[in-house]
């Protein structure tokens, strides 16, 4: 029986790659005068393969872009801090997210959110994405002071919920960090397909949101 679904946010709830591409060409347009001597195509292209998919935090990202393109009358800091507050007003979802969490609502089931990455910046994210009032839960490394693939982040979680692993299911599209980590925590692994990644070892497979009621079923009967 399971009693409590937890997500991943970045590349599972969030669609940050058209998120990403949002923001910095919507930065390109708001401080033009400040980059508009680099073409947009080539500003937009370099701060997203410096990006790394979110894994390298922008404080380096921005380095190199003022560096390789001689970038001046603002700081590195301050285009970090334009991004620390404009991101959120970027914020792509990935189709189905809100009749998902309805439907998990529907059911009462506890819900919850493991996610990497510096505390309020993330909070802002699922506040943007309108979801917050949905989880019981939400745990940010920054703040929890761990990240996955740690498992005590997982149990953690758990906790906070509590229901045990075996009545938990995790949906994320990390390989590694997240279906890998949550299986080892004892919880069903559900990836989220994710192009970067192929022969993914996962409990589940989905492409879409709308899928996952539709495993917590399929668990259920077993």
């Amino acid at each position: 029986m399971i009693k409590a679904a937890i997500f991943d946010l970045d590349g599972t709830l969030l669609n940050r790659d058209e998120s990403v591409k949002m923001f910095i060409n919507n930065q390109y347009d708001r401080l033009h005068k400040f980059v508009g001597h680099i073409p947009k195509e080539t500003f937009t292209t370099r701060f997203i393969e410096l990006d790394n998919r979110g894994y390298v935090w922008k404080d380096k990202v921005y380095q190199q872009l003022v560096d390789e393109f001689v970038i001046s009358g603002i700081t590195r800091e301050e285009l970090l801090q334009d991004y620390i507050h404009e991101f959120q007003n970027n914020c792509v979802p990935f189709a189905n997210l809100i009749e998902m969490l309805e439907e998990l609502k529907r059911r009462n089931l506890k819900l919850g959110i493991i996610t990497n990455g510096k505390g309020q910046f993330q909070m802002d994210n699922i506040k943007a994405l309108g979801v917050e009032t949905y989880f019981e839960a939400i745990l940010v490394s920054e703040w929890e002071g761990i990240k996955k693939p740690d498992s005590q982040i997982f149990i953690r979680a758990l906790n906070q919920l509590s229901v045990s692993a075996n009545e938990s299911i995790f949906v994320g599209d990390h390989p590694v960090n997240d279906v890998q980590a949550a299986k080892i925590a004892g919880m069903i692994g559900i990836w989220k397909k994710d192009v970067h990644w192929s022969a993914v070892e996962a409990d589940f497979i989905i492409d879409d949101l709308a899928e996952v009621p539709l495993i917590i079923d399929k668990v259920s009967v077993e």
